[in-house]
């Protein structure tokens, strides 16, 4: 078995998690690649008990035939990590290393655990859909995907913007806010929950429309099929804004348009058997504790 280690940074408390699971694949007779600009950082704190390889990105999928991608941080790790995987269809393993960790379902303290598990073969693979935007003038390179969520945002001012929004050619509505949220089911438990979104089931097979702010009370949160296509035209007083895919952003104007679908691949997550998407949330979101004596 041959896997990929990826990460963006090492933090000090989280370097004895790190040495456990490079012996962790050790002991289990896995070879590991570890993306380059991590294991440069890596060579200072971590014993390695045998040979690791490089990984620089996605074209290594195509000369490697890797089993799994295992991420080492929290959700915004993993998100990082759909870039390089893209469409070659390797699993990723998230190992929790931050705080909230929807996606990053591997608690620290399960790292050994999880890595016999997947030897073992006590894994299950979940399909996760991404959205993809189109664009009349080039945006985000070959990276115009998202796992979790498109943005459009007002930037460098105070006044908000207006965004009208169509859905299959079909006017919805005009958002007078401070931007709008479009969200996979993914990403229903990222921004969008913070914005008043609701929480979706992964393979509900939908994307959420959350406004950011809306100047109109009475405009809420509208969930729509995934087979849509959402197109928008935006105006404001600035002559930018702001658009995102996930963590990545870029400027645009007024003269951008933008539409999103469903993209024609998805990201693949392992799990372990004994996690679903209910614990998660009840977990992560201490559904059903009594903390008023707390």
């Amino acid at each position: 078995m041959q896997v990929v280690v990826y990460s963006k940074l090492l933090k000090e408390q989280d370097v004895p998690h790190v040495q456990n699971l490079f012996d962790a694949l050790h002991e289990e007779g896995i070879n590991a690649y570890v993306y380059t600009p991590y294991l440069d950082t890596l060579k200072q704190y971590i014993t390695f008990k045998r040979d690791v390889g490089k990984f620089d990105g996605y074209a290594d999928f195509k000369s490697k035939p890797f089993d799994f991608v295992i991420t080492l941080g929290g959700d915004g790790t993993i998100l990082g990590a759909t870039t390089l995987v893209r469409d070659s269809g390797v699993p990723i393993l998230g190992i929790n290393l931050g705080r909230l960790g929807f996606l990053a379902s591997i608690e620290k303290g399960r790292i050994l655990e999880a890595i016999r598990c997947l030897t073992k073969g006590h894994y299950e693979v979940a399909e996760r859909n991404l959205i993809y935007l189109e664009s009349n003038i080039p945006v985000f390179g070959d990276q115009r995907f998202a796992l979790n969520d498109f943005t459009l945002l007002k930037r460098d001012t105070s006044s908000m913007v207006t965004i009208h929004t169509y859905i299959d050619g079909a006017y919805l509505n005009t958002y007078w806010a401070d931007g709008l949220i479009v969200a996979t089911p993914t990403g229903s438990t990222g921004y969008s929950l913070s914005c008043g979104g609701p929480i979706v089931f992964p393979n509900s097979g939908n994307f959420v429309i959350t406004p950011v702010a809306p100047h109109n009370l009475n405009v809420r949160p509208i969930v729509v099929p995934d087979d849509s296509v959402i197109s928008f035209e935006i105006e404001g007083r600035a002559e930018n804004f702001l658009c995102t895919l996930d963590s990545r952003f870029e400027s645009i104007t007024a003269a951008h348009q933008l539409a999103v679908r469903k993209c024609d691949f998805s990201i693949r997550l392992a799990q372990l058997q004994d996690v679903d998407f209910m614990d998660t949330i009840r977990n992560k979101l201490a559904w059903g504790a009594d903390m008023r004596n707390h």
